[in-house]
């Protein structure tokens, strides 16, 4: 596991110098650490090793590994598609809920969200490319979304996140990103209390950093290729 240490502090050194770069202090950006179908043994480790925020896509694979690392006191995400059905165990689970992308997610979210727990951290997912096969809401409904989370009880909207689309075939993910932000400063602009803008992974996180970008989502350059 000693690798994993090493790993931590190569992307750790990787957004110290994005900001640097960017003229941005280091602690304005978070790393989230993709755990997805990674052992509970690597993110033991990776804990140990100062990570502290990990992000899951699946619930039952997130809930079995929150049950054997409840010692922990980790910070969990939800990062992957929500499913109605599904969101009495996300608000109780999570402390942070990244890819809501509909008013119905948010009000579940909203009801569910268990007394005893702080409000529920959300984070509005943006299908910024407009991909038809990519969850998210569009671009232009953004505004609406938001104003509706925050009307909501036992929810504290935080910002964006978005999973641009790749580079190839004469598109920039830059691009992306710089729309992404825009729409973020004008929910800004309407007087919206936001302070995350979750964008940016293992192979574009320093573009995203330039960006603006305030958490970056890191997999395989912190645990190595996922366990099949």
């Amino acid at each position: 596991m000693n690798n994993l240490n090493a790993n931590l502090q190569n992307v750790s050194a990787r957004v110290s110098t994005a900001c640097s770069q960017a003229g941005r202090p280091v602690d304005s950006v978070r790393i989230l650490a993709v755990s997805k179908r990674q052992t509970v043994d690597k993110i033991r480790a990776m804990h140990a090793a100062g990570q502290t925020a990990f992000g899951e896509n699946y619930l039952q694979e997130a809930a079995e590994k929150q049950d054997e690392l409840a010692d922990l006191g980790i910070e969990w995400h939800f990062i992957g598609p929500i499913q109605s059905n599904k969101t009495r165990e996300i608000a109780a689970r999570f402390q942070w809920v990244q890819s809501v992308d509909r008013e119905k997610v948010l009000q579940r979210l909203s009801r569910q969200r268990p007394d005893h727990l702080p409000d529920l951290n959300i984070c509005l997912q943006v299908n910024i490319d407009e991909e038809e096969q990519k969850s998210g809401i569009r671009p232009e409904d953004v505004l609406q979304l938001a104003l509706t989370a925050t009307g909501l009880p036992r929810l504290r909207l935080r910002g964006l996140m978005a999973i641009p689309r790749p580079p190839g075939n004469g598109h920039d993910p830059v691009h992306s990103f710089e729309r992404l932000r825009h729409l973020f400063e004008q929910l800004c602009e309407h007087g919206l209390k936001l302070d995350t803008l979750s964008l940016g992974m293992s192979a574009d996180l320093e573009q995203a950093i330039a960006a603006g970008s305030t958490m970056v989502r890191v997999g395989t350059d912190l645990f190595g290729p996922r366990d099949s």
